[in-house]
């Protein structure tokens, strides 16, 4: 029996860069030893990003925001999330991340290993973190927002009782989820809820 040999990229081009993202042709070898091409989008830096689960204690909301994406082209309901900064650790961008965006600190953040939200378009790495946050501290009484400046958003809390509902009627109601909300509030849901 042949055996086959490990796909590998041997070798990559940009296409285009902007602030955020680099648009890459890159050069591959299939198993069968086949040259091919496949085009990319990469982000700059390899600090990767962040989607944030964050959970208000103890009142078990859960802390959606929704925010205006202009390659959608209209609001989008999802976690909060965003890019690590050059040299900082997952968990630190979870916290910074869940500040600016909703104003709340966390008492305690847990990360999972890396996965890929879109492997066919970009190898960018995204750490899930899930986010314990006081909703009696006193910094959590009144949060306060640090967005930066293309940034509108606002921050939703559902019950988790709610969660499995919430989603039927923002379908019904033509919502529109980000995947990784959707794909998690779905296997809530497949679960049998919390």
């Amino acid at each position: 029996m042949t055996r086959k040999r490990e796909p590998e990229v041997t070798g990559e081009t940009v296409v285009a860069a902007g602030r955020f993202i680099i648009l890459k042709r890159l050069d591959w070898l299939d198993s069968a030893g086949v040259r091919r091409t496949w085009e990319a989008a990469d982000r700059p830096g390899e600090g990767g990003a962040v989607v944030i689960i964050p959970w208000l204690r103890p009142s078990g909301r859960l802390l959606h925001i929704r925010q205006f994406r202009p390659p959608a082209r209209r609001q989008v309901l999802e976690f909060p999330a965003g890019l690590a900064e050059a040299g900082e650790e997952p968990a630190a961008a979870a916290a910074r991340e869940l500040r600016e965006e909703t104003g709340y600190t966390a008492r305690e953040i847990r990360i999972r290993p890396a996965a890929y939200s879109s492997a066919g378009l970009s190898g960018e790495a995204v750490y899930t973190a899930e986010a314990e946050i006081d909703e009696n501290a006193p910094e959590n009484i009144f949060p306060e927002t640090r967005f930066d400046p293309s940034e509108n958003i606002e921050a939703i809390l559902v019950p988790g009782r709610e969660l499995i509902d919430f989603r039927r009627r923002g379908i019904a109601g033509g919502i529109a989820f980000d995947a990784k909300l959707a794909a998690w509030l779905d296997g809530l849901a497949a679960a049998g809820g919390l």
